[in-house]
């Protein structure tokens, strides 16, 4: 169809999504193999043309549907639109972007053609995959700083060595359990479950579980801003 006003093709409407997890201790994106032209053999974010009856938000989640169980993500948002004129070969393709996440308790069974990669190894991705995926970490990193989005990475209960190793993995750098402890429970989102985790194979005290008191995303402190650990100091945050 051509557009009224210039005569021109108007583009086709994709939609994708950069649907990460902390996986052995990487902040990992899923991608698939495409096995035809162009970039054949080159990796990709799920996803596909935008239906004629769809909205954005409708088409992602049919589209991840045929990659992964979307009942195993915790989170997903609209993260950008990609409209470069030249971003695919051949016709025009605009893209709207989403972010997915997926709890790291969670192991979605995906086909055979479809993998983790870390984030900061990836493979060679297709079209202008690889900047979708940076766009995607760089908001989850942001995001973690000012909202409550880490709920969308733990599982429903957790200690707070593992919390910790899993914002460490999401924001790239080691953070600080005790201070990242104190900044979260001063903005009241987490809670103590009265458990305790089983010990481990060197004994030790049982540490003790806690919960996100809310698993719906919400800004917490919009000026915040964890920050990576400076010389000699811990992990801190400046607002």
């Amino acid at each position: 169809m051509a557009d009224v006003t210039t005569g021109q093709p108007s583009p086709d409407h994709e939609v994708l999504a950069a649907v990460l997890q902390v996986r052995a201790g990487s902040l990992q994106v899923l991608l698939w193999e495409r096995a035809l032209e162009p970039h054949a053999h080159r990796w990709s974010l799920p996803g596909g043309r935008l239906g004629a009856d769809e909205d954005v938000e409708t088409s992602i989640k049919r589209q991840l549907a045929e990659k992964v169980d979307v009942r195993q993500l915790s989170h997903v948002e609209q993260l950008a639109v990609f409209s470069a004129p030249d971003r695919v070969p051949g016709g025009r393709v605009v893209a709207t972007a989403f972010l997915g996440l997926v709890p790291a308790d969670n192991d979605p069974i995906v086909p055979a053609d479809t993998r983790w990669h870390p984030v900061d190894a990836l493979p060679r991705t297709a079209f202008d995959h690889e900047s979708i995926v940076r766009r995607a970490r760089d908001r989850l990193r942001a995001k973690l700083s000012y909202t409550n989005i880490g709920f969308a990475l733990a599982p429903p209960e957790f200690t707070i060595s593992a919390l910790r190793g899993l914002y460490s993995a999401a924001l790239g750098y080691k953070i600080s359990a005790t201070n990242l402890q104190r900044v979260l429970s001063r903005r009241g989102l987490l809670e103590p479950t009265g458990e305790t985790a089983a010990p481990g194979r060197a004994g030790g005290r049982p540490a003790a579980l806690f919960s996100f008191a809310e698993r719906s995303m919400a800004v917490t402190d919009p000026f915040a801003v964890l920050r990576p650990p400076g010389p000699g100091g811990p992990t801190g945050e400046r607002s």
